[in-house]
């Protein structure tokens, strides 16, 4: 045993060192300070505003009118309002003048029955106390209703002014004097008396105008008001949708960016999984030829060099049976059964060279070839074989041969495993251009689940296997049951030659 000297040796290293270790620079690049917790409170936010500031953008421009229809709301119930007033102050000014009017016609009336004593002077004045007290009792409840407690003291003193008026005008018209002197007396009417009222209503047709007049000023006022809040709130809604819309162009035009990334993301991963998958189809070809080539040459070589072993170790055994069978015969019968031994091994040694290379495929064809193979299958299981194959065979080509030929017969060996199946039936039909291969039999048939199975190293052997000479292989439940395996190829392929490796 030759020995390294120690300085050729390497430098035992620590458990915890790396076998190759690089050393660090000598200069370190400038370490960046962590950002402070502003500037992190800062950055969230504006990540959160430019997530979602639309949905901010929306909810401000919901509550803004919303709010602006609560405003506008409240100043149309104001205009009305204001309205109402106004409305009442012009029919409280029309009920003053009407009552003006009213109790000159009491005196008028009670003037004209003393000069001339005529009963429609007393209906007309009945008519107009009635109206009188009418509009006394209106003007009550309205200046109560108001509660303007100047206007009902004024009005407090017409009232009584009005009633001494008709209690005096009913007491003259029901009781007239009978000499020319009390009726000059009745004629003569109190000046101060008539002034007061005058003044009184007067006053009170003004305060009624003034307020209506205030009244329509405040609803113009808020005729105004309004007007500029339905303007602002318009103008900040439009804004607001123009940011919207603005963002909302944003985000589908980055969506837009990012979904042609993704598509052309796609397609480079489509290019690379077709190149993989072709690089994975010449593989398995490459494959399947190399085994196929390997079994060719280990079937050669165990019928050249194990077959004549054989068959001389034979020959052998038996010419030394020949030569102790008379004086051995117990010695005999050992040799006999070394010879029955060898017979064994022979024909396992042609089984096995059949299944790698069926010499009934290669010397007299396809057709022949899968009805020896079905016939055999169907002796060892029991089936029973109907056959709908060719009357004379044809030159496909030998890899077309090899996969229909190994399709076959993984899809008997399946049968004899999992179908128990009883009855099978084989077709085979070549035209110029294609050649067809169906076997169905009537077991158990497939389950749906193992159609999708990736284990099934059987199934996905037959089908790579005919892809890859371009043909499409089938499995499908059979009718009423059974299972059933088409496959479908062309007959010749350009050279005949395995699939070339894609260039990655």
């Amino acid at each position: 045993m030759s020995h390294v000297p120690r300085a050729a040796m390497p430098p035992i290293l620590p458990d915890n060192t790396p076998p190759f270790a690089v050393d660090e620079p000598a200069i370190k690049p400038p370490v960046q300070p962590a950002p402070t917790g502003i500037a992190r409170r800062a950055t969230r936010l504006n990540e959160w505003m430019r997530r979602y500031s639309w949905a901010v953008a929306m909810t401000v421009a919901i509550v803004i009118t919303v709010g602006g229809l609560i405003i506008l709301e409240s100043g149309r119930m104001r205009i009305a309002s204001e309205y109402e007033t106004a409305l009442e102050a012009k029919g409280a000014t029309t009920q003053l003048s009407m009552l003006a009017a009213d109790i000159a016609s009491l005196t008028a009336d009670e003037r004209g029955f003393a000069l001339k004593a005529d009963g429609a002077y007393q209906s007309h004045f009945r008519d107009a106390t009635a109206r009188v007290r009418r509009t006394l009792a209106w003007l009550d409840a309205y200046y109560r209703r108001i509660g303007d407690d100047t206007a009902l003291a004024s009005f407090a003193q017409i009232r009584a002014a009005a009633d001494a008026a008709i209690a005096q005008g009913t007491a003259r018209l029901t009781n007239p004097p009978s000499d020319a002197a009390a009726r000059n007396r009745t004629l003569a009417l109190p000046p101060d008396t008539s002034a007061t009222l005058d003044a009184a209503l007067a006053l009170l047709r003004l305060n009624e105008e003034q307020r209506a007049q205030h009244a329509l000023d405040a609803s113009r006022a808020d005729q105004r008001i309004s007007t500029l809040c339905v303007a602002a709130l318009c103008a900040l809604n439009i804004v607001l949708f123009i940011l919207l819309f603005r963002n909302l162009g944003i985000q589908l035009d980055k969506q837009a960016r990012v979904q042609k990334a993704l598509i052309t993301q796609q397609e480079e991963l489509d290019n690379l999984v077709f190149a993989r998958t072709r690089q994975l189809e010449a593989l398995a070809w490459h494959l399947q030829s190399v085994s196929e080539n390997e079994k060719t040459e280990l079937a050669r070589e165990l019928h050249d060099e194990l077959g004549s072993i054989l068959t001389a170790s034979k020959m052998d055994v038996a010419w030394v049976r020949g030569k102790l069978k008379d004086s051995e015969p117990a010695m005999a019968e050992k040799l006999a059964r070394a010879l029955g031994n060898l017979d064994q091994g022979i024909a396992l040694k042609r089984r096995i060279i059949e299944d790698m290379r069926p010499t009934v495929l290669a010397n007299f064809g396809l057709v022949t070839a899968l009805r020896s193979l079905v016939d055999e299958a169907a002796q060892r299981n029991g089936w029973s074989v109907e056959f709908d194959l060719p009357g004379e065979d044809m030159k496909l080509g030998e890899a077309v041969e090899i996969a229909l030929f190994r399709v076959a017969q993984e899809t008997l060996t399946n049968a004899a495993k999992y179908a128990r199946a009883s009855r099978i039936r084989v077709a085979l039909t070549i035209d110029e251009a294609n050649v067809s291969l169906s076997i169905t039999d009537d077991g158990i048939g497939i389950r749906p689940q193992d159609l999708k199975r990736t284990q099934t190293h059987g199934l996905v052997g037959m089908r790579q296997r005919v892809s890859a000479r371009g043909g499409r292989f089938e499995i499908e439940r059979a009718a009423p049951r059974g299972t059933a395996i088409s496959v479908s190829m062309p007959r010749e392929r350009s050279a005949d030659a395995p699939i070339a490796e894609p260039s990655a």
